[in-house]
């Protein structure tokens, strides 16, 4: 089955402007008729949940954290990009567009791609007026910063907290249509299932995360704005309350999942401790537009480094290994974030790392603090600084940081159509909820300019188009299916509450965690795979008969919160591996080893591989069947990617 992604036709700069003529919209008196569940209260769920109240919708907006405003969107910390051309140094909404397609290793939709460079140049005024504290050069004006993958500075800031910074511009959005009624919020409560009445996206089952209350609400559309599923890998820097059981429930319904195996690693952040780690945390890419990036060039050098009886200051300039910057001379240490991670991996598994596991490299602002000044840097990072010395108890300022690649982002999720709609009518998903703008690889300061696109500016239009369609008539949630919805539901948390088992939840997560960063993570190939494949399985079988979740379910219960995630998460690593066999290519985060050029850079098969695989679920314990969204490009040429 070949998927129908519904892109207008048209030249590409027109397609966006020409469909939103084309859309069906629905008239000011109507939309009070309808309503609209929001799953997600990051940027992308707090700017939809706002922008459709604002229009006159219903809205009711869930969340499992305590406020809306704790959404992990606040941990976003270099930027958010936009085709402004602040800097008068050659950018453009084209060559956003580019730098986002070649970004992604050719593995984006072009008119996803290009419809978000558009609406980029939009965001930035929306932010302002609502108060974002964005950094002004000395004469007022907007400052802007160099991101990984560009050669133009387009990256808006607040200096290491640009997440936070957005997420409080859209709270307020949001804040002031709770007051006004039109939006209800529901804090502490946890989506378990999908519920469709006649094919149709109708609503959705919780569990009070208090009381333990299964409760169901209807709606005439549900938009999932839940996030990535990173936290499959267990160590990353996600949340720990990150998961994936949103978009997962929506996938057992019948919402196709695009691109699983499709995992950002981001190259910037503070290395691994310990095993008794239950996150990891990132450094912003910003860092990399004053720090250098090297290790010794002798292995000699790194042994003493490791043992501890050389320190990192001590080593003259000839002996440090700028590994970035003599390897891509044209983007240096600003190469994209999965070129940086894949070559970091590289000196360390050459023994040139430079912490006691040999899984560190040094990000050093040594030659940055002599050029401009210490005031400088500490105004532009000065909190990235603190946050690193707290962890550490190293000095940034002194002493070169320690990065190390972990697991970020995840450009795979819920397929949609170019109007954010899931294979199942009705159910749209936004921000990283979706597969659509990123490709293979997600540039640095891209997903808040994602989140907020498909917010405010495209789901606000294509909504209506589905509405106008459809009669107000509404589904109470005394209706069969969410009766059935809510059993199915009830009997998966009381299977869990009766094992009564030998090993907890977070043993098992650990464990997946371990086999999809070892066989599923930076590299792959066929070997390591299917290993992953068998032992995910086993993993599966062996946590439906002994897991240990104690208390009940009508309580404040977080091991039965995590153990309902964890069994989700199962279920999508198997299908990650899954997607990773099938691929047999290398492109962006998705490094196959058997398909790699002579100087170690990832091989696209574009003839067999320039699509999108989406998969459908067919029921329990049986394979998925693959379908394919070809991937055409007329815009752009497809080359071999290179930061040289």
């Amino acid at each position: 089955m070949t998927l129908d992604a519904k892109i207008p036709e048209g030249p590409l700069s027109e397609k966006w402007s020409k469909h939103k003529f084309n859309l069906k919209l629905v008239n000011p008196a109507n939309k009070r008729k309808y309503d609209i569940i929001v799953v997600g209260t990051g940027l992308a769920g707090a700017s939809a949940a706002a922008s459709l109240a604002e229009l006159g919708y219903n809205v009711k907006v869930f969340c499992f954290q305590d406020s809306p405003r704790r959404a992990h969107s606040i941990a976003a910390q270099g930027g958010i990009n936009a085709a402004k051309n602040y800097q008068n140094d050659g950018d453009s909404i084209y060559r956003l567009f580019y730098d986002t397609v070649k970004g992604g290793d050719y593995r984006a939709r072009e008119a996803n791609v290009h419809r978000l460079a558009e609406v980029s140049v939009n965001i930035i005024d929306q932010c302002v007026a609502q108060g974002v504290p964005f950094a002004r050069e000395y004469g007022g004006l907007l400052s802007n910063r160099s991101f990984g993958g560009a050669q133009v500075s387009r990256t808006f800031y607040a200096r290491g907290q640009t997440g936070q910074q957005l997420l409080l511009g859209a709270y307020s959005a949001l804040s002031r249509q709770v007051a006004t009624g039109k939006v209800k919020l529901y804090t502490r409560t946890e989506m378990l299932d999908l519920v469709l009445v006649d094919g149709k996206a109708r609503g959705i089952v919780t569990r009070n995360m208090v009381t333990g209350a299964i409760e169901s609400h209807s709606a005439h559309a549900v938009l999932l704005c839940t996030g990535g599923y990173g936290n499959v890998f267990f160590l990353s820097t996600n949340a720990m309350g990150s998961n994936v059981t949103a978009t997962w429930r929506a996938h057992k319904k019948g919402a196709y999942f695009g691109n699983p195996c499709f995992t950002q690693i981001h190259p910037t952040c503070i290395p691994v401790s310990g095993a008794h780690q239950s996150k990891l945390t990132l450094m912003s890419e910003s860092l990399r537009n004053d720090g250098r990036v090297w290790v010794p060039r002798e292995k000699e050098d790194a042994e003493k480094i490791r043992k501890g009886t050389l320190k990192a200051n001590d080593l003259s300039e000839e002996k440090r290994y700028y590994f970035l910057e003599e390897r891509y001379p044209s983007f240096g240490n600003l190469v994209p974030r999965d070129v940086a991670s894949r070559n970091a991996k590289l000196v360390c598994d050459d023994q040139l790392g430079v912490n006691s596991e040999g899984q560190a490299v040094y990000l050093d602002f040594r030659d940055a603090i002599k050029r401009d000044g210490e005031d400088t840097i500490r105004a532009k990072y000065g909190n990235l600084f603190d946050m690193y010395q707290q962890i550490t108890d190293e000095n940034p300022y002194k002493v070169p940081m320690k990065i190390y690649p972990a697991v970020h982002y995840t450009m795979g999720g819920l397929w949609v159509d170019y109007n954010l709609m899931t294979t199942v009518p009705g159910c749209y998903a936004l921000g990283e909820a979706n597969f659509s703008d990123h490709g293979a690889n997600r540039l640095g300061a891209s997903a808040l300019m994602q989140g907020l696109a498909d917010g405010y500016f495209v789901i606000p239009y294509t909504i209506g188009d589905y509405l106008a369609n459809m009669p107000a008539t509404k589904v109470d949630a005394s209706h069969p299916e969410f009766k059935k919805a809510e059993e199915e539901v009830k009997q998966r948390i009381n299977t869990l509450l009766s094992i009564n088992g030998q090993k907890t939840v977070d043993e098992y997560h650990k464990e997946l965690g371990k086999i999809m960063w070892d066989y599923c993570g930076m590299a792959r190939n066929e070997k390591g795979l299917q290993f992953a494949k068998q032992r995910i399985a086993e993993i599966k079988a062996e946590f439906w008969k002994n897991v240990k979740v104690t208390g009940n379910n009508e309580e404040f219960n977080q091991s039965l919160e995590k153990a309902l995630r964890v069994a989700d998460f199962i279920e999508l690593g198997a299908l990650m591996v899954e997607d990773a066999l099938q691929r047999k290519e290398s492109c962006g985060g998705h490094f196959r080893e058997e398909y790699q050029t002579e100087d170690g850079e990832a091989q696209r098969d574009d003839n067999n591989f320039a699509h999108v695989a989406a998969w459908e679920y067919k029921g329990d314990d049986q394979p998925e069947v693959l379908h394919q969204e070809k991937l055409v490009f007329e815009n752009v040429k497809l080359t071999q990617r290179s930061y040289k």
